[in-house]
């Protein structure tokens, strides 16, 4: 996990001066620790939904969240590096971008480059619409252990095979993926 480097901890009280700090320093900065505060401090601050839909415009995107204290956390903004998986989820906040004039060529080369290689078509389900693949349910089923193993995991464990299933790009890495995962829950190893 990426330390914090307090020199790039910045906040912004709305969406317009994100927009401007990016505009700024899409091109420049590696990283920024975008200081978001909690509903409740009353503290004008931009929302961390708010934050992804102005990085999305840029090329760039959130990673790590670390809590700060009882008033703000941290969320990590870098920007996409050149063969990251899209979410279907940014995938929708970008293409309501495209039509609405928002996005930047920054943001819109990531989103030409995941278009033309298929990791636009091969966006990522969020966790509320997982399903494990079937091939990987049948494969438990030859195997007790390791699908009674499966079966006391919980919401993140699971979602964390679907996604390493989804996201893997050649059927090679996927096999493998599958195999281990496999061999991790025959031997009740569980990924978090």
């Amino acid at each position: 996990m990426p330390e914090v480097d307090q020199n790039r901890v910045l906040p912004f009280e709305n969406s317009a001066a994100f927009w401007q700090w990016l505009q700024a320093n899409h091109d420049k900065e590696p990283e920024l620790w975008l200081k978001i505060y909690k509903k409740h401090t009353l503290q004008k601050s931009i929302s961390w939904d708010e934050a992804v839909i102005e990085a999305l415009c840029w090329g760039w995107i959130d990673g790590v969240k670390k809590s700060l204290d009882e008033h703000a956390y941290l969320q990590r903004f870098t920007p996409r590096k050149a063969n990251s998986n899209w979410s279907q989820r940014n995938r929708e906040h970008v293409e309501k971008l495209i039509a609405a004039g928002k996005m930047q060529e920054s943001g819109l080369a990531h989103c030409r480059a995941a278009q033309a290689d298929g990791r636009w078509q091969a966006a990522y389900a969020p966790s509320s619409e997982m399903v494990v693949p079937e091939d990987f349910l049948a494969a438990l089923s030859s195997r007790p252990n390791a699908k009674a193993f499966f079966d006391t995991l919980n919401r993140q464990n699971l979602y964390a095979i679907v996604y390493r299933l989804q996201t893997a790009k050649k059927p090679e890495t996927r096999q493998k993926r599958f195999d281990k995962l496999l061999n991790m829950l025959e031997n009740e190893e569980k990924l978090y």
